[in-house]
């Protein structure tokens, strides 16, 4: 990488702490940022089997304000916001005028007319542009991305590392809520029982400049526990073994939430951007559709490797594939034709011309 290129690149407010603490730097999403520490299935396990901390601050957040802002959300996103009550979030995702999806993102309530808004990096300019073009409603519309930082602290221990540092009573906190608190010393802190790894967890948003803190904080914390820094690498294999969708790979501007198996997110008792169209795909079935499967034969599905079946002839794509650290097994999703979608089926990646084995099953891969 050239220095132009490093140069180019933004940082988070924690990016000299990966560097000192000689983690791999990739760019993504136009971000500097920790790949890994020491090593993909090491971190991976660290965080199945006890707690991790991953820097997450190049995501983006919106603040929405105003007595229609939960109208403007409802036209805009695919699940029923109506539902949300103060303190919870909600997974929902952003339909566009074609039937695919502008971005997946969590809607979070702090009141009635108050909500946040938290959305992929690499998607922050394109959803705030996609929302705004809805906005006749007069809602306050701020981008708090570049003064916000978010940490994840994930896995069975991190529950016990952050009630350390906090008087919130966290072992309260269903999964999908979130309150404001003081944590660390530090007032205004957001703590979120989300997370994107099917480990257990929280999420914590702070201003930039108290995210040193934080995070020397929770390693402290976290330290009988032989908590560490993690890198998106396992960020990936961990949401992969869930069967989480990764914008960009498993869903995009051209894949339908039916399709994507999202359907679970996608109310019809509402009217949203091109409700028509999808609720057509609901009702008349769609021609492809995302599947877990694991592999038979040995070999590891990649990122757009052509599916098949046994005859050879192409029925889809790998959207998302690993050597899973939990299950010691290769694992991917893919979008096959509808007909060829069972549990069971028996399908092939096409690894460097060659036909390699494989059986689709029900994600998550990871039962708990």
């Amino acid at each position: 990488m050239s220095t132009t290129d490093t140069q180019k690149m933004r940082s988070t407010a924690l990016t000299q702490k990966h560097i000192a603490l000689g983690a791999k730097m990739v760019p993504f999403a136009g971000y500097n940022m920790p790949v890994s520490y020491t090593g993909l299935n090491e971190e991976h396990l660290t965080v199945r089997n006890g707690v991790g901390v991953f820097d997450v601050s190049h995501m983006g957040e919106f603040r929405l304000k105003g007595d229609k802002a939960l109208d403007l959300i409802q036209q805009v996103t695919s699940n029923d916001a109506s539902k949300l009550t103060d303190g919870k979030v909600q997974y929902s995702c952003l339909p566009n005028e074609k039937g695919g999806i502008v971005d997946d993102l969590l809607v979070y309530r702090f009141k009635a007319d108050e909500y946040y808004l938290v959305v992929n990096a690499s998607n922050i300019e394109k959803d705030w542009n996609w929302i705004s073009k809805f906005n006749s409603y007069g809602v306050e519309m701020k981008d708090v991305s570049d003064e916000t930082s978010l940490l994840a602290v994930q896995g069975p221990k991190a529950i016990n590392t952050l009630q350390k540092l906090t008087d919130v009573d966290l072992s309260k906190m269903e999964y999908y809520t979130f309150t404001v608190g003081k944590m660390a010393g530090i007032d205004n802190v957001i703590i979120s029982n989300t997370g994107y790894t099917g480990a257990g967890g929280f999420e914590i948003y702070v201003k930039n400049q108290d995210a040193e803190k934080m995070w020397d904080e929770i390693f402290k914390a976290g330290a009988e526990f032989g908590i560490k820094p993690i890198g998106l690498g396992a960020r990936d294999t961990l949401r992969l073994e869930m069967g989480f969708c990764l914008y960009g790979n498993d869903i995009d501007d051209t894949t339908s939430p039916i399709e994507a198996g999202l359907g679970w997110i996608t109310k019809f008792t509402k009217n949203f951007t091109n409700r028509t169209a999808i609720e057509e795909h609901k009702t008349k079935g769609v021609s492809k559709k995302l599947v877990g499967f694991e592999m038979v034969e040995r070999g590891i599905p990649r990122h757009d490797y052509p599916l098949a079946d046994a005859n050879g002839n192409i029925i889809g794509k790998v959207t998302s594939g690993t050597q899973s650290p939990s299950l010691n097994k290769a694992i991917g999703m893919g979008y096959v034709k509808t007909e060829l979608s069972g549990a069971d089926n028996e399908i092939f990646v096409v690894i460097r011309d060659k036909p390699v084995k494989a059986r689709i099953v029900k994600i998550p891969f990871l039962k708990k």
